[in-house]
């Protein structure tokens, strides 16, 4: 099985992984980390798309994502995942990671970025932290 979990930045997208993770024994693959596959991008776009495609109906694999050209990537027959959260909260914990100051450059672009997944379609959206990654996983299960 594929998850596909994609959002913006500090929207709890890790938070949720790390427990899916242990509870389905998936490996994990955030943002360009395919790149270890081959030393050529290219090619690493390639034998990690073959990957997934392979894996929507095998191993369980987490691709967690936050820039929207990524989605590309994303083969058929994947759970989707959108996880969301308010700019204010988004912010707020950006700051937390840069010692309590959030730079104006850094804050205007995570206002140009913000909603920038919420078209993309998706089988589940989390916001704020609901559901809990304990309901995900009982959603996904039921899913298999």
């Amino acid at each position: 099985m594929v998850i596909a979990v994609f959002g913006e930045s500090c929207t709890g997208k890790s938070t949720l992984v790390d427990a899916l993770k242990e509870k389905l024994s998936a490996e994990v693959y955030t943002g360009k980390d395919y790149l270890r596959l081959h030393g050529n991008e290219a090619m690493a776009q390639r034998l990690f798309s073959k990957k997934l495609t392979e894996a929507v109906n095998g191993e369980n694999i987490i691709f967690v994502l936050t820039e929207p050209e990524l989605l590309q990537m994303v083969p058929s027959g994947a759970y989707r995942i959108l996880v969301t959260e308010e700019l204010d909260v988004i912010k707020e914990r950006f700051a937390a990671r840069m010692r309590g100051v959030l730079p104006p450059p850094v804050s205007m672009m995570l206002e140009r970025k913000h909603g920038c997944f919420d078209a993309e379609p998706c089988d589940l959206r989390v916001h704020a932290g609901k559901p809990t990654a304990r309901e995900v996983f009982d959603i996904i299960m039921k899913m298999k």
